[in-house]
């Protein structure tokens, strides 16, 4: 007899369930096209970005969270907009970097039952609903990705980069994935995955496996530099009501 738990229905309804009423689906793309504008909206003016993925369970006196930190410092000296997911752990780390190097940090925050809060380290941010719109803002506005140890959350957001460089869907921007030791297994995957065929060699070009700081950081300036001139930032027009919100430095930090 198996002992499986039963599958307990929510009573609110979730968009990947199936067909609802048209005037339900109606109301859904609404919102997140509602998303999407408020998104662009607020993040049209913050400068071009670098944006750092990272597990939100790592605590502040973990190894990795001084190094996260380090490339958030890094990425604000640069001139760069440091771009998080905007909760804890790795993703708080970058954006504190940021901060306290005085540099901009902003984060997309996500709206979920159990975690997270917004991190106090950022000067703007925005929570979304559901993560499809969140990913899509997270590389709209950035020149190229740091991928730090990570859950599945973060391996959702490795992939889908890559998925979206290789198919040309977006810029071949730079991809620094951190930690050899850690991404190890995952690392004999996709070694796998090129000998079967199922990838291509090229596929992988942009992506640095590497366990030192300063090479992600020169491996990233190097490929911006000599590839891309980098978007100044936007003008406001009044009769559109895009009013001047300037980084402010937090109460109390």
């Amino acid at each position: 007899m198996s002992d499986a738990q039963p599958v307990i229905k929510s009573r609110r309804p979730i968009y990947l369930e199936g067909p609802h009423s048209r005037s339900y689906e109606l109301r859904f793309a609404w919102k997140v096209f509602s998303q999407i504008l408020a998104a662009n909206r607020e993040l049209y003016f913050i400068g071009p970005c670098i944006t750092v993925f990272g597990s939100a369970r790592v605590k502040e006196d973990h190894p990795d969270y001084a190094i996260a930190r380090e490339f958030g410092k890094r990425i604000a000296a640069m001139g760069f907009t440091v771009m998080t997911g905007g909760g804890p752990g790795l993703m708080e780390a970058a954006n504190r970097g940021a901060y306290e190097q005085g540099g901009n940090s902003v984060g997309c925050n996500i709206r979920l039952p159990m975690e997270q809060k917004p991190n106090p380290y950022m000067h703007k941010w925005i929570t979304f609903e559901h993560f499809f719109v969140r990913k899509a803002m997270l590389l709209k506005y950035s020149y190229a990705f740091i991928v730090m140890p990570g859950g599945f959350g973060t391996l959702d957001e490795l992939f889908n980069t890559l998925t979206l460089i290789q198919t040309k869907s977006i810029t071949q921007f730079p991809v620094v994935l951190f930690g050899k030791e850690y991404y190890k297994n995952l690392l004999e995957m996709i070694q796998k995955m090129q000998e079967e065929g199922t990838i291509l060699e090229q596929d992988l070009e942009l992506l640095l496996v590497t366990d030192d700081v300063d090479e992600a950081m020169e491996h990233i300036t190097s490929y911006i530099s000599s590839n891309y001139d980098v978007m100044k930032k936007r003008k406001r027009f009044w009769w559109l009501f895009e009013k001047k919100f300037p980084f402010k430095k937090i109460p109390g930090k």
